[in-house]
C-alpha cells in the first residue's frame, strides 16, 4: 500500500488503464478462439416452418443465425444433431409438402369430387415424399393425370404422372436410380405405366428420356454405360498383368469392344430321314377288310310271281360230301376279299426356341504400347534398351489370356514396344502436403492460439511489464526536500543514540549503585 501510495497519479491512471485493457483483450481473444463453428440446421424452409424452427430454438436457448440470404438457419456444430432430434420431436419441419394427412380430418358435409381431390393431392404428397427421401434429391413435386373411369371401352383413357425433382448442388441421378422413381411412381398408380411417367430436373432436363430403351429407336445411355465398363474392365485387367512385369507406367492399353445390343429370337423346326419301321413309334394304324360274292351265289331273275316261289326241291347226290358243298354253296359265281390297312408313325421332328442373349461382344480389340526397358550399368548410366522378340511374344500370350482373345469373332491385339516421350513419362505432381486440406485447418487452428499467445505477451511484456517496473521506482526528489530529509534522518537518528545512551544509565544504575554515585560525586566535585 505504501509502493501505490508513492506512484504518481498519472502513472496510477496508466497503470490501471492497461491493466484493463490487457485483461479486455486477453478475454476477447479468448472469447474469439472459443467462438462456435456454425454449421447449416435446416435450408429452404417456408416462412410457416422457419418462424415455428426459431421459436423452438429461442425456446431451447441454441443460438443461431441466417445465411444465404435468409433461407438457411445455422447453429453451433456441436448441437447441429441434438437440435434437430429436439425439433423434430415437435414434428417440425412440417413442410410445405402434405401427404395422406388432408383425409385425416374431413369435414362432414365434403362431396365426392373433393375427396376425390384431397385423395389425388395426398397421394401426390406421400409419392413426392418418398422421392425426396433419396440423397440426391433436395425436393420433389409430383403431378398426377388420373382420367375418370368410363364403362365404355372406347373411352377410356390411361392415366399418366409427372416428376418435377430439384437436385443438391453437385448431385446427379443415376440411370438406376431414374428407373427406381419411375417405377415407384407407376406402382402407386392403378394402370400407370412406367413409360407415361416423366421425370424432368430442376434445369429442365428430361431425366427419363430413355426411359423407352432402344424399342423406341433412341440411343440407351444404359447400353453406352455397358460398352465402357466392358472395355474399362477389360483394359484394367491387361495393365495390371502388364505392370508388375514392365513396371508401373510402362504400359499404355486402349481396348474397344464392339457390343451387340440386337434382340434375335429364332424358331427351328428340323425333320430327320425316316427310321427302320420295326424301332419306330406307331402314331395311329387303321386295318379295312371287305369280302365280294359272285353275280350267282344271291338270288337273281326278274322280279315277279315266279320269282317269289320256293326254290324246287334238291336230289338226293350220290356223294355225301359233294352234296354237303352244294347246299353250302348253292351259287357257282365268282367272289374278292378286300383288306385296307393304314399305319402312321411318329416323325423325329426337333423344334428348337433361340433367344440370344442382349450384350454379347461381337468382336474386341486391343492396342498396348509398352515402354523401353531401362538399364542402369556399373556407371550409373541410364539407357533405353528395346525388349527381346520372345519378351513381346510372352507378353502378347498374357495379353491374349487376360482380355479373352477369340480368333473366331475376329478379335485383334497390336503389341508395339517404343520409348515413351518423357513428358508423357512424368506423373502428375500430387499436391504438397501444406496445400491440402488437413494441413490448413490445422495451420489455421495453430495460428489462431499463436495469435492470442502472441498477443497476449505483447501487451504484458511490452506494455504492462514496463508501467510496473516504472512505478515501483520512487521519483527523484528536489534539492530541497533531499536537504530536508537528510536533516530530519540526522535527528531522529541522534535521538534514538540519546534514548539508547539512557537505558543503559538506567540500567546500570539498578545494578551498581555505587557507580552511579561516584560518577555524580566526581561531577559535582571542583577537583576530581
Amino acid at each position: 500500500m505504501g509502493t501505490l501510495g508513492r506512484i504518481p497519479v498519472r502513472q496510477l491512471v496508466a497503470l490501471m488503464v492497461g491493466a484493463a485493457a490487457l485483461i479486455a483483450l486477453a478475454t476477447g481473444a479468448w472469447m474469439w478462439t472459443q467462438a462456435a463453428d456454425y454449421k447449416v440446421l435446416y435450408s429452404n424452409l417456408s416462412d410457416r416452418d422457419g418462424g415455428a424452427i426459431i421459436a423452438a430454438l429461442n425456446q431451447m436457448s441454441i443460438p443461431y443465425k441466417f445465411s444465404e440470404g435468409g433461407s438457411a438457419i445455422l447453429v453451433p456444430s456441436g448441437q447441429v444433431h441434438d437440435a434437430r432430434l429436439r425439433i423434430a420431436s415437435q414434428g417440425l419441419p412440417k413442410g410445405s409438402v402434405v401427404g395422406f394427412e388432408l383425409v385425416d380430418n374431413q369435414k362432414f358435409g365434403t362431396t365426392q369430387f373433393q375427396e376425390q381431390v384431397n385423395y389425388q393431392r395426398g397421394l401426390e404428397g406421400e409419392l413426392a415424399k418418398s422421392i425426396q427421401s433419396l440423397s440426391a434429391v433436395q425436393s420433389a413435386r409430383v403431378h398426377l393425370a388420373i382420367p375418370k373411369p368410363s364403362v365404355f371401352v372406347r373411352d377410356q383413357q390411361a392415366p399418366s404422372a409427372s416428376v418435377l425433382v430439384t437436385l443438391h448442388p453437385a448431385k446427379t441421378l443415376t440411370r438406376e436410380q431414374v428407373t427406381g422413381i419411375l417405377n415407384l411412381v407407376a406402382s402407386s398408380v392403378p394402370d400407370l405405366t412406367p413409360k407415361n411417367v416423366s421425370v424432368l430436373s430442376q434445369n429442365g432436363d428430361l431425366l427419363s428420356a430413355n426411359g423407352a430403351g432402344a424399342d423406341a429407336g433412341g440411343l440407351d445411355a444404359t447400353q453406352l454405360s455397358y460398352a465402357l465398363q466392358v472395355e474399362q474392365s477389360t483394359n484394367q485387367r491387361i495393365i495390371d498383368i502388364l505392370e508388375p512385369i514392365v513396371g508401373r507406367g510402362n504400359a499404355r492399353v486402349q481396348v474397344s469392344a464392339d457390343i451387340n445390343f440386337s434382340r434375335v429370337e429364332a424358331v427351328a423346326e428340323t425333320f430327320k430321314p425316316n427310321q427302320d419301321p420295326k424301332v419306330a413309334s406307331v402314331r395311329q394304324q387303321q386295318s379295312t377288310q371287305s369280302t365280294t360274292l359272285g353275280a350267282g351265289a344271291g338270288v337273281a331273275g326278274v322280279p315277279g310271281a315266279l320269282t317269289n316261289q320256293p326254290p324246287p326241291g334238291g336230289t338226293a347226290a350220290l356223294d355225301p360230301a359233294k352234296a354237303t358243298t352244294a347246299a353250302q354253296a348253292p351259287g357257282t359265281g365268282p367272289s374278292s376279299n378286300r383288306k385296307d390297312e393304314t399305319v402312321a408313325y411318329e416323325v423325329d421332328k426337333t423344334i428348337q426356341h433361340t433367344r440370344s442373349p442382349v450384350g454379347n461382344i461381337k468382336r474386341m480389340s486391343a492396342a498396348v504400347v509398352i515402354n523401353h526397358r531401362k538399364v542402369t550399368d556399373e556407371a550409373g548410366t541410364v539407357t533405353m534398351t528395346a525388349l527381346k522378340p520372345e519378351e513381346l511374344e510372352q507378353l502378347n500370350a498374357l495379353v491374349r489370356e487376360a482380355m479373352g482373345f477369340n480368333k473366331d469373332r475376329g478379335d485383334s491385339l497390336n503389341i508395339v514396344n517404343t520409348p515413351f516421350n518423357v513428358t508423357e513419362q512424368e506423373a502428375v505432381p500430387e499436391v504438397p502436403f501444406w496445400r491440402s486440406a488437413d494441413t490448413i485447418a490445422t495451420a489455421k487452428d495453430v495460428g489462431r492460439y499463436a495469435l492470442l499467445i502472441a498477443l497476449i505477451g505483447y501487451l504484458y511484456f511490452g506494455q504492462l511489464k514496463p508501467l510496473l517496473n516504472k512505478a515501483m521506482i520512487p521519483a527523484p526528489m528536489p534539492m530541497e526536500d533531499f536537504a530536508f530529509e537528510r536533516e530530519r534522518e540526522r535527528i531522529a537518528a541522534d535521538k534514538t543514540e540519546s534514548g539508547e545512551l539512557l537505558t543503559d544509565a538506567r540500567r546500570i544504575a539498578r545494578e551498581d549503585p555505587k557507580v552511579v554515585a561516584s560518577v555524580v560525586k566526581a561531577w559535582v566535585t571542583p577537583n576530581g
